[in-house]
């Protein structure tokens, strides 16, 4: 580890990733030695694989709801008891391989800005050709270079400003990295993303009920983090969350309903959604194959989507548990 290293640790967490953790944690290792990698309950010997490749472990304690929330603030804690003195921390999920020269490109950006709470980069699914749902991942990976309202579960943060909002919520099972960054944006903090390979994700989707939980997690994420900031004058979210309600229940009962009670003419309606895709193809290009496969995406996924809606809206009116939504 170079010396200009040595104010950066990285947390990694993972569950069940085999040998992308193997991948992740050496990936990670030839950039720095300070390294803790926290296990949500795997049984295919994760915890044992990062051991033997001399990384500090933090086993979760099961007994009571796990996420990657709660994960990745065990590990920051873990990571401040052995070294107190880091500025950064780099937080990597377990399925991702940290490419060659972000983390220095991502500490000088933090050091020359210092308003800048959180710096993300590209993240590339590593095989986006074997199936479609991998390909929608590549795409909604390439967001906009700049100032940005959010990042991914990829990213580096600067510690003072990470525990000036108190890290991520425990409670949340989805959507903690865009809470987390609405909160230090709220402080102050800028979030930007950088024109900077960062990390190669490997969704591993090759099932369209992978992809369907997927976004049912999404529409659940959506929908919690708008409530928990509903006071909020930003308003974070509540569009995505209005498209989600529109979308994929209201249009299709109105359109249905008017059919069988006023006159079949009505279920031509319903070809608002091809032509919705077809706007969003046009939007992005019409020549790339990946854009209809985006565009198609984005707009059935509002279905799943509501799905995830109505369970946060359930489990807040029964006063009920949060349980991971998991597409692995």
């Amino acid at each position: 580890m170079t010396s200009s290293l040595a104010n950066i640790g990285l947390v990694v967490i993972g569950r069940n990733e085999g040998g992308r953790l193997r991948r992740c944690i050496l990936s990670a290792s030839r950039m720095t030695d300070r390294i803790v990698y926290v296990d949500s309950g795997s049984t295919d010997g994760s915890v044992e694989l990062a051991k033997g490749l001399n990384v500090e472990v933090v086993d979760l304690d099961m007994s009571w709801p796990f996420s990657a929330a709660r994960a990745r603030n065990s590990g920051f804690s873990e990571l401040q008891k052995l070294y107190p003195d880091l500025q950064y921390v780099q937080f990597v999920d377990g399925d991702c391989e940290v490419r060659a020269g972000w983390i220095e490109k991502a500490q000088t950006y933090l050091k020359e800005h210092r308003d800048i709470a959180v710096v993300s980069g590209r993240c590339r699914e590593r095989f986006p050709e074997k199936t479609v749902y991998n390909q929608i991942c590549d795409r909604e990976w390439n967001t906009p270079v700049g100032e940005a309202k959010a990042c991914g579960g990829n990213a580096m943060m600067r510690i003072k400003a990470f525990k000036e909002v108190g890290g991520f919520r425990d409670d949340l099972i989805a959507g903690e990295e865009p809470e987390l960054c609405l909160r230090l944006r709220h402080k102050g903090w800028k979030v930007w993303r950088l024109e900077a390979e960062m990390v190669l994700h490997d969704a591993a989707m090759s099932r369209f009920g992978q992809w369907w939980k997927r976004s049912v997690r999404a529409g659940y994420s959506y929908a919690n983090v708008t409530w928990l900031h509903r006071r909020s004058d930003e308003r974070f979210w509540r569009r995505s969350l209005f498209r989600i309600i529109v979308w994929g229940g209201l249009l299709p009962l109105l359109v249905l309903a008017a059919a069988f009670f006023i006159h079949p003419f009505f279920a031509l309606g319903l070809l608002l959604y091809p032509l919705q895709i077809v706007r969003i193809a046009l939007t992005n290009g019409v020549g790339d194959k990946a854009n209809w496969i985006y565009a198609v995406s984005t707009v059935i996924d509002k279905f799943p989507g509501l799905q995830g809606v109505v369970q946060f809206y359930l489990k807040q009116a029964t006063r009920g548990t949060p349980e991971l939504i998991e597409y692995k």
